[in-house]
């Protein structure tokens, strides 16, 4: 299993998550799986849990989703509503219930498709190639129609080069436009420094650290300074750089980082009352 934070492991390389909590179909199934995903180069990520699923999806963003319905902490019918209010990405349920009624829940609740266990891990193998070809078709297509980049109010025209935050043209330098831009075409997604080294300067030395640094702090600067108070680019300290999605109500001039808003907090982030109660749950 690749680490979410092993270098090369938040590159924006195509990516599944497995979600199942139960160790017997890992270990019995799965493990071919996982060979055949390593042999073509596609990083995969494993967690057990809802929570530790939606997390994941909002930090990497994988293509293609496998999931179990019967999840410790939520039920997957749950945890596919949660992630279709702000991402269409591809969602296969994995899962012993047989019942036409459960496949039908799952669907109806934003399911691309659905395999029954047990199965054969050809099949499964099968599914996800499908599930690629439509990812790579729909990406390809959206980068052949769309000339311009929307993330709240900033602006992208790419034919024009130009960039604008709420109305205002805003003036960058060619190596933070390079960075910005791929940042853009990357939304929601981390990227390592020594990808980012590798694709904007042409080579992963760690010497040119320190001009990436320089030039996403002033690129991070300007934005924020134009658009008052919205931040749109995200240091993950020892490891590289994410754009945030943003959605911007002017009216209320206020900003909401999308693919945060529905992620449950950390423990570490409950007040003592709703730990208890929290660990009370658990406990049951």
């Amino acid at each position: 299993m690749t680490a979410p934070y092993e270098d090369g492991a938040v590159t924006p390389q195509e990516r599944i998550l497995i979600v199942e909590d139960d160790q017997l179909i890992i270990k019995a199934s799965l493990l071919q799986f996982f060979a055949t995903l390593e042999q073509q180069q596609l990083e995969h990520v494993t967690v057990s849990t809802g929570r530790a699923a939606i997390a994941e999806i909002t930090r990497n963003s994988p293509e293609v989703v496998l999931l179990d319905l019967g999840l410790p902490d939520m039920d997957g019918v749950e945890l596919i509503r949660t992630v279709r209010r702000w991402s269409m990405m591809f969602i296969i349920v994995v899962s012993a219930r047989s019942e036409e009624d459960d496949k039908i829940a799952a669907l109806d609740a934003g399911a691309d498709d659905y395999l029954t266990k047990p199965f054969s891990v050809d099949e499964l193998l099968a599914r996800v190639r499908a599930a690629l070809r439509r990812v790579r078709y729909t990406r390809n297509r959206s980068e052949e129609d769309k000339s311009t980049f929307v993330n709240g109010v900033l602006s992208l025209d790419y034919a024009a080069g130009s960039v604008t935050v709420a109305g205002t043209d805003i003036h960058l330098a060619p190596m933070e436009y390079k960075l910005l831009c791929l940042l853009a075409r990357n939304v929601g997604k981390v990227l390592t420094y020594k990808y980012i080294l590798k694709t904007v300067w042409g080579s992963s030395l760690d010497q040119n650290l320190p001009s990436l640094r320089v030039f996403m702090a002033t690129l991070r600067k300007k934005l924020e300074k134009a658009s008052g108070k919205c931040c749109y680019i995200k240091t993950h300290v020892g490891v590289g750089y994410r754009m945030l999605r943003v959605e911007a109500h002017e009216e209320h001039g206020e900003y909401f980082h999308q693919e945060e808003k529905d992620v449950p907090p950390p423990l570490s982030c409950l007040t003592k009352g709703a730990k208890e109660n929290q660990t009370g749950k658990e406990g049951r």
